[in-house]
């Protein structure tokens, strides 16, 4: 997607606004809908906090739903081309597109080990990480209780949505 000035985002139609920013959390273009719902924004920032805020401040089943939408980083999905465009980008962008197959098999243990703990993949900004920031945060992750890892997958989540509204907002 273009980038567009707030104005313009202000401006267009509902169905417009969720087009526009339907991928900013993982197949959830849901949460598009309720924050169209919010305008007019001041500016990109707090466009990015309204949909933190929504996520935040959704049921817990919701928030499991939309934590568990994230794929496995270099996991079977990112093998077989599946990510949406904006994993794509992201996960490329930490190098996770060029691993080694000693790190591919490492991400594949670190992966199981999530989903056998906290039934969750290991969601992580991955543009405010490199690869070896994003080893590091999973082993030490794995010890976090599934509350906390909740939390800490939710906060990701948020700074994720917050960089992929900045991409969608020219000012």
């Amino acid at each position: 997607m273009k980038p567009l000035p707030m104005a313009e985002i202000n401006a267009q139609s509902r169905a417009e606004f969720v087009r526009h920013f339907a991928g900013v959390l993982e197949h959830s273009p849901h949460y598009a809908e309720q924050v169209a719902a919010e305008r007019p924004f001041a500016d990109a920032e707090a466009l990015a906090a309204a949909f933190a805020g929504a996520v935040q401040n959704d049921v817990p089943e919701a928030q499991l739903r939309l934590i568990r939408a994230h794929p496995d980083l270099a996991g079977k999905a990112a093998l077989a081309g599946e990510l949406t465009p904006e994993s794509t980008s992201e996960q490329a962008s930490a190098g996770l597109g060029r691993l080694t197959p000693a790190e591919y098999a490492e991400f594949h243990e670190l992966n199981a080990a999530y989903h056998a703990k906290f039934d969750l993949p290991y969601v992580v900004c991955v543009r405010e990480n490199t690869k070896e920031s994003i080893f590091a945060g999973a082993r030490e992750r794995l010890n976090n209780t599934p509350e906390a890892e909740r939390a800490a997958a939710l906060h990701q989540i948020g700074r994720i949505a917050r960089l992929r509204v900045l991409d969608l907002v020219s000012d």
